[in-house]
């Protein structure tokens, strides 16, 4: 199997895997500079740096390379110790390179509104691929969306599980009002999914949450979803409403924390818990 023809038919699926590389070689060993050694996200694995301990410590390494999604650099001394599958016993030292591969993140858009439109072309402009949802024909259209990667008409339920969600996925919920974003989070609260946003006030977004939890979602499911979505700039227009959530989808993309912004819909809990204190 060609490792370089594997990485991208994960990359195309949206699969993280991270490639291992002998960069550097001094003295002898059991494989030769520039071999590498590509592990997918299930831990299976293509490729061969040589085998033996080695690999194993490399497959390790890579795991925790996908996880943080930083690179590493390893040095292996082969002592008399060191040996391989194939049997050889080599004295030399090896330098390996494990570099994390990232697919490009998917942006599922629900709702095809005019927010939708400029966010569409945002999240495009800041390396997030779009994917446009709704459930009527007339507004998911490649005219309307010719940036998008994918545009999908048809009702919710329906297409979610052919969209191939994971968790490098970012999701946002913009339909065209309340009971379809309720049916949309549903659904998303379910998925791995790294992001997952819903437009509304938090006086909305309390009342959702109570209608879903009537239905017997648990609470907890809630506390990793941003909503109201975006950074709080005090963004108005879809212009300015679509930069907020394009900020923070890239502040979760690049693990960034920030005092200011309003990640979190456990927010919004905690307003929902103090609402029902004073109910009392």
């Amino acid at each position: 199997m060609d490792v370089f023809e594997e990485l991208v038919r994960l990359r195309r699926q949206g699969r993280k895997c991270a490639l291992a590389t002998i960069v550097d070689v001094r003295g002898s060993i059991p494989s030769y500079a520039t071999a590498k050694l590509l592990v997918r996200d299930d831990g299976s694995m293509a490729g061969t740096i040589g085998g033996g301990c080695v690999e194993a410590d490399v497959w390790s390494a890579a795991r925790e390379v996908m996880e943080t999604e930083k690179s590493k650099r390893l040095t292996f001394n082969l002592g008399q110790d060191a040996a391989y599958d194939n049997g050889l016993i080599c004295g030399g030292q090896l330098d390996v390179f494990i570099e994390p591969v990232l697919p490009v993140p998917r942006a599922y858009i629900f709702g095809a509104g005019h927010i939708s439109k400029t966010l569409s072309k945002i999240v495009t402009m800041a390396g997030f691929a779009s994917v446009a949802i709704d459930d009527r024909e007339a507004f998911a259209s490649r005219e309307r969306f010719p940036e998008a990667e994918e545009v999908h008409a048809g009702e919710y339920e329906e297409l979610f599980p052919k969209l191939g969600i994971n968790e490098t996925s970012y999701l946002i919920i913009v339909t065209r009002g309340h009971r379809d974003d309720m049916r949309v989070l549903k659904l998303a609260i379910a998925t791995p999914a790294r992001y997952i946003a819903m437009i509304g006030s938090k006086r909305k977004v309390i009342g959702v949450i109570r209608e879903l939890e009537k239905e017997g979602v648990p609470k907890a499911a809630f506390e990793r979803v941003h909503a109201p979505m975006g950074l709080a700039i005090g963004a108005v227009s879809p212009e300015e409403i679509a930069i907020s959530v394009t900020a923070e989808m890239i502040a979760v993309r690049r693990n960034a924390e920030s005092n200011w912004r309003a990640l979190s819909m456990s927010v919004c809990a905690a307003e929902a818990r103090r609402a029902a204190v004073l109910a009392k």
